[in-house]
């Protein structure tokens, strides 16, 4: 059967739809090995895409096959996606810091056709893909072929899967987040009509691939005709290294958590004086530190600072200016109002939709550009794929919302304009960059830098601890060692503390606040047990 033809909403098309236009100009700058810029033109990238869809194309894997993608955002890494995407075949992407037994986790899930890995990566024995191959800027090497398939579809439809992310899973199973080229597609269109970047951008990404927010950069960048530029992990590890590199790239626009700037901010904050072409700054996440927050529109005076808000099931539901100075009294960030295209509807504890200024509710998002729901797990799907809440008998297309999951409840307050969040613990994920309710839990891992974590035993059933069973002390060597096992380097912590109790708020959460003081106070105190990851 002949190569199955993708449709019009379908995310190669949009994304080198300059190749055409403007086939010359830089899609990808990147550093090599030795830190040297290297351009790929639009051009050049198609043809790379070209060349691996070719390869794709003969191992006849149908529409619908998956295929792991393991890698750092590259131009390689990205011709991979595309040309996966021209074929209809779902990307998983995981970075090369992702532990064997996640990897092998999300492959025995997604039962993938293929696991493709960038050239320079090591092969992953424990990992049982059906087949193996790496890619570089040479093209596609296939090592071992995948079991002949049967084709059974000749087209690509916008419906057909585009991609699966993966959440964290740092507290509880993963899931495999399903979007579709229609609904990716539409999410892009929509940030072009919000002009959230341009032609003459330089975006620079900083997250691993396997998050979305890596997809995000990478579809904004090329859909608007502007030029990708990923950040190397290695960079990203030092604020000098990381801003001589923005400076270097001439980045105009910046992705990011807002743990990202923390480093530089505390250390040497002069150094941002450099990025004399940064025109705006794009965070989600986590919640930016209000105090970090003025320091950095201090330091980059005349950028547009950018508030990202939503989740992975839909990209993001809004993108809000920051005000410039931040108004004195400012307690939580504003979210504005949803992207274009879509529309946040504030909704009660009876199920009623909110009028009223200054009443709180749950967050329904109404956009066309939902995910198609979690791989494989349609009660998950269920809780928060639902219906119209201001006519919940239409099920006409694009009335789906997705609300918060039960993990915590994502409320704003409505002001007849944009929307705020109250309440719940800005530290729980995604503060004011993502909803700390619609975001999924499991998406803990994406906040980088983590500055603190806490843990408070439940009591047993049946009430207290086992009679005469004396209390053992932690194994912090044994437990940074099983974090260093398990978990990406980005969530591996340096250090654990342990302290004979948590302190609480009257509302039974942590103190945050406390806790940070009660562990300043209590550094080599006989009450604290330490160790460093060296």
């Amino acid at each position: 059967m002949e190569r199955p033809r993708p449709s019009a909403d379908n995310l190669y098309g949009l994304l080198m739809g300059p190749a055409s236009v403007t086939p010359d100009k830089p899609a990808v700058v990147e550093a090599d090995g030795a830190g040297t810029l290297r351009e790929t033109s639009y051009g050049a990238l198609d043809a790379l895409t070209r060349r691996y869809a070719a390869v794709l194309d003969g191992l006849g894997l149908d529409v619908g096959d998956r295929v792991v993608v393991e890698a750092d955002t590259s131009a390689a890494s990205v011709a991979m996606l595309l040309a996966c995407s021209m074929l209809g075949l779902p990307f998983v992407t995981v970075g090369p810091q992702t532990p064997d037994t996640r990897l092998a986790s999300i492959v025995d899930a997604v039962e993938p056709a293929l696991h493709a890995r960038a050239e320079h990566l090591a092969p992953r024995e424990r990992v049982r893909a059906q087949g193996r191959a790496h890619f570089g800027p040479d093209g596609l090497v296939v090592e071992r072929p995948p079991a002949r398939r049967v084709r059974r579809r000749r087209e690509v439809l916008a419906t057909d899967t585009a991609y699966i992310v993966f959440t964290s899973g740092s507290t509880g199973r993963p899931k495999g987040v399903v979007m579709s080229h229609r609904s990716i597609v539409t999410f892009l269109r929509a940030m072009l009509q919000d002009r959230l970047a341009g032609p003459g951008d330089r975006v620079a990404s900083t997250s691993p691939l396997q998050f979305d927010f890596a997809l995000f950069g990478i579809g904004v960048a090329l859909s608007s005709g502007g030029t990708l530029v990923p950040v190397r992990r290695e960079d990203l590890g030092s604020p000098r290294r990381m801003i001589g590199f923005l400076r270097d790239a001439a980045v105009t626009q910046v992705h990011g958590v807002p743990s990202l700037w923390r480093p530089v901010l505390r250390h040497d904050p002069d150094l941002l004086k450099e990025l004399h072409r940064v025109a705006s700054v794009v965070f989600a996440g986590e919640e930016f530190p209000l105090p970090e927050l003025r320091r950095l529109q201090e330091m980059l005076p005349g950028v547009r600072l950018v508030n990202g808000y939503g989740a992975t099931e839909s990209m993001a539901a809004s993108f809000t200016v920051v005000p410039d100075p931040l108004p004195a009294g400012t307690e939580r960030l504003s979210i504005g109002h949803a992207h274009a295209g879509a529309e946040m509807t504030l909704v009660d504890e009876a199920g009623e939709v909110v009028t009223e200024p200054g009443r709180t509710g749950e967050i329904y998002l109404r956009t066309p550009a939902l995910f198609t729901g979690y791989w494989n797990d349609p009660e998950a799907t269920a809780a928060v794929l639902v219906d119209d809440p201001v006519e919940p008998r239409h099920r006409a297309e694009g009335a789906a919302h997705r609300r918060p999951g039960p993990a915590g409840r994502g409320r704003g307050a409505v002001v007849r304009g944009p929307l705020r969040l109250p309440g719940p613990d800005p530290r729980q994920p995604g503060g004011t960059g993502r909803d700390r309710g619609d975001l999924d839990p499991d998406r803990r891992g994406e906040l980088g830098r983590g500055r603190a974590g806490a843990a408070r035993r439940g009591p047993r059933a049946g009430g207290g601890r086992r009679p005469g069973r004396p209390r053992r002390r932690l194994d912090v060597a044994a437990a940074l060692a099983f974090c260093a096992r398990e978990l990406p380097a980005y969530m591996v912590p340096r250090s654990v503390y342990t302290v004979p109790e948590l302190p609480l708020t009257e509302n039974g959460k942590v103190d945050r606040a406390l806790l940070t003081q009660t562990l300043a106070s209590a550094r080599g105190a006989s009450d604290l047990r330490h160790a460093t990851n060296a």
